[in-house]
């Protein structure tokens, strides 16, 4: 337990230290204090995926690696095995975010999964810290969509887990308080800017729902990239609870 609580420390200095200096160099919203208002209930958030629900995440994909050994071609599975392991690689990440972007229009459009996937969109100021606040069950069903092609292609562990490490670092960038320059780019990649207008305070938002870049959100008619304004209000417009553990049973009650 000690060397868990280190290491989820360690990650939180890294990740500070990593995203804090961009903040401020590139702020997308200037006047976003560092000590917001709702930073102790996001931070309760980074500790609980960190400290209890990876390891239910880790679990699940275990379970879901054996299910797949009895029912998956195991022809498949060896004739992927024997592609070179970048193309294993490219083949998971492609179908990991098309897999990704149609269980996020689902969460957005289906209600027993918005009722968990709105935790996420509870948050009224983001940043890289706010990119943890996620409800348990949204999360891991969303890591299973993530790392399933991986598993079923017969990816290696440390491949896996690299492409873990790759995704969690770009989805806390997307939701950092950040607009990197990046010209034209950023029509091409993932800009935070994107997804911060995903993030709009709206019934249900339904536009860029894609992870890693916008081609999926282009294919499908759901890219949304207004000229302006450069600051608009974040959240929900339904009421919400404003504590943790209060925001982890609220999926579960009725109305």
């Amino acid at each position: 337990m000690i060397d868990l609580l280190l290491a989820t420390g360690a990650s939180a200095a890294v990740l500070a230290a990593i995203y804090g200096p961009l903040e401020r160099m590139f702020p997308a919203r200037p006047g976003q204090a560092v000590l917001r208002r709702e930073l102790a209930i996001d931070a309760a958030f980074f500790l609980g995926q960190y400290l209890v629900f990876s390891a239910v995440a880790v679990t699940a994909l275990t379970w879901v690696d054996h299910a797949l050994a009895g029912v998956w071609p195991m022809s498949l599975r060896t004739w992927s095995m024997g592609l070179p392991l970048w193309t294993q690689v490219v083949l998971a990440l492609v179908l990991g975010d098309l897999l990704t972007y149609w269980f996020h229009r689902a969460c957005h459009s289906w209600g027993p999964l918005w009722r968990f996937h709105a935790v996420h969109h509870s948050s009224e100021e983001l940043d890289w810290l706010a990119a943890h606040r996620e409800h348990p069950v949204d999360g891991v069903l969303t890591q299973l969509c993530v790392n399933l092609p991986g598993i079923a292609l017969g990816l290696p562990f440390a491949a896996l887990g690299g492409l873990a490490m790759f995704r969690g670092l770009w989805a806390i960038l997307i939701h950092a308080n950040v607009q990197l320059p990046l010209g034209p780019l950023g029509s091409i990649l993932g800009a935070p800017e994107l997804h911060h207008w995903h993030h709009a305070r709206a019934e249900r938002t339904r536009h860029n729902f894609a992870n890693l870049a916008p081609y999926l959100d282009l294919l499908f008619g759901t890219y949304h990239r207004p000229r302006g304004p450069e600051t608009y209000p974040l959240g929900l417009t339904e009421p919400w609870p404003r504590r943790y553990l209060a925001q982890l049973v609220r999926p579960f009650r009725r109305g």
